[in-house]
């Protein structure tokens, strides 16, 4: 299947998972997860118009960025190193992956160093899993009532990562899950601007991710396929 095949049948299952679910297809966005692919498949999947993309690590996105940055809007979707935060500022629009108070400092710290402000996600461990990042859910206010201090980065959105389940449909918790603690945290009162992004879902579960609330998602190889 060619990336035009695989966009088209993309397309048809979010219009339907947002007709499920009663929103508006315009309430969500898709990121091109391009960590698998090479430059030549990162640059047609911009040239069919899939400018938010997403990448993990700055050594891979790299060659990418150099090549094309100007012609996309990059998110840093994977774990950051405290120490990578100078090789992505600046270049990556989004940070999806905020999750510790060290690197929201760093993160301050260099934007206010280029008078830049960051949009980030704060990333939550909904499910609990020991193998992924992000902060335990009961740690999510305290958290924010620190990050708020910091005068360079603006709260978004949050994000999670669901377990990968052979039926998508066991994803649902987490995601709904997700929406209930980003619906709290609006409720605190701890930050001064509502928190209306949920980054959530990925190949295996986005229809769930979009019929509980996803504002954007996250498209590797369903999308943009594997190399």
């Amino acid at each position: 299947m060619d990336l035009h095949e695989r966009i088209e049948r993309v397309e048809a299952r979010i219009m339907e998972a947002c007709r499920r679910s009663g929103r508006s297809r315009e309430d969500v966005q898709v990121i091109a997860v391009t960590k698998y692919v090479d430059l030549d498949a990162t640059k047609r999947v911009i040239e069919e118009g899939f400018i938010h993309i997403g990448e993990n690590r700055w050594q891979d996105a790299r060659p990418k960025w150099e090549a094309l940055g100007r012609q996309g809007i990059w998110h840093f979707i994977g774990h950051l190193q405290t120490n990578k935060v100078k090789d992505v500022i600046g270049k990556f629009d989004y940070i999806h992956s905020l999750d510790r108070i060290s690197l929201a400092r760093e993160l301050d710290r260099k934007a206010s160093e280029m008078e830049l402000r960051v949009p980030c996600f704060i990333q939550v461990n909904v499910s609990g899993e020991e193998s992924k990042y992000g902060l335990a859910p009961e740690n999510l206010m305290p958290f924010v009532e620190q990050v708020g201090k910091l005068t360079q980065l603006d709260i978004i959105g949050l994000m999670t990562m669901a377990p990968y389940e052979a039926k998508s449909e066991q994803t649902r918790p987490v995601f709904a899950g997700l929406r209930r603690l980003r619906d709290e945290l609006n409720g605190s009162g701890l930050l001064e601007n509502k928190v209306k992004h949920l980054s959530m879902g990925m190949s295996n579960d986005f229809e769930i991710a979009i019929e509980e609330g996803a504002t954007w998602i996250r498209l590797g190889s369903v999308l943009v396929g594997q190399h």
